[in-house]
């Protein structure tokens, strides 16, 4: 009996898993239903949470425009190793997912992005983005805090401003590395921005940027607002590999 309850509960984890698209998607989903929470969901460390594909939000909400917010301000907030799956962030929070060390996300979309769609603050590590997308934001998508590494594969994003900022001007400044791999992006002002004199690196490949521009690098600091000091890829401190095509994909 106890082989068959575990043979059982093996095969229904491999058709949950199997549910979980991470392929490019270029198409937003449909949700399944809505679910309105009241305070931030939290993800244990090293735990699993699947959304089934339906729309969190946070009621009242808590998105207050540009404001900075804080990880109560989130819909998830997910705790070293943990990873979010099949999830649809509505339009009314402020910080949409907080990442407290290196964390995984799974075809999670953003409807409207507020401030922020995902905050990255692991130290070191690796935090992985794989499929989902995000339309409608003002000005970052993925935020990186922390050091460390942040992946993304299989995205999408239409109609944003950066699609990945490493912080220009957090108190605690690291040397961050990103990774870009088949992500279609279409009218964002710019992929990545980065700082070339941190010891950012940031490779993208293989990938679409319609209307959209690669990288740009900054000057990041500890206080006060960072400069831009260049606005294309110099093949190093942000470099490209693979067919990087702007049109017909």
């Amino acid at each position: 009996m106890y082989f068959k309850v575990v043979v059982a509960a093996s095969l229904a984890g491999l058709a949950a898993s199997a549910a979980t698209n991470t392929n490019l998607q270029t198409v937003f989903p449909k949700a399944s239903q809505t679910t309105a929470l009241s305070a931030v969901r939290t993800i244990p460390a090293g735990q699993s949470f699947d959304g089934e594909m339906k729309q969190w939000d946070r009621t009242p909400s808590t998105c207050n425009d540009q404001a900075e917010g804080g990880d109560s301000d989130a819909v998830f907030l997910l705790q070293d190793g943990a990873t979010l799956s099949n999830v649809i962030i509505g339009p009314n929070n402020g910080e949409g997912v907080h990442c407290l060390g290196t964390c995984t996300l799974n075809n999670v979309w953003w409807t409207d992005v507020c401030e922020d769609a995902a905050t990255f603050k692991q130290t070191s590590g690796t935090s992985y983005v794989n499929g989902g997308g995000a339309r409608n934001a003002d000005d970052k998508v993925l935020q990186h805090n922390g050091g460390g590494t942040v992946a993304v594969k299989n995205f999408f994003a239409t109609n944003v401003g950066k699609v990945y900022r490493s912080c220009g001007n957090c108190g605690a400044q690291y040397a961050r590395r990103s990774t870009f791999t088949n992500v279609k992006v279409n009218g964002a002002d710019v992929l990545a921005g980065i700082n070339g004199n941190l010891g950012d690196t940031t490779v993208i490949k293989d990938s679409c940027l319609v209307d959209s521009s690669i990288c740009w690098l900054y000057k990041g600091v500890t206080s006060g607002e960072p400069s831009k000091t260049a606005s294309a890829p110099d093949g190093k401190t942000c470099a490209t590999s693979g067919a990087i095509k702007t049109s017909g994909c």
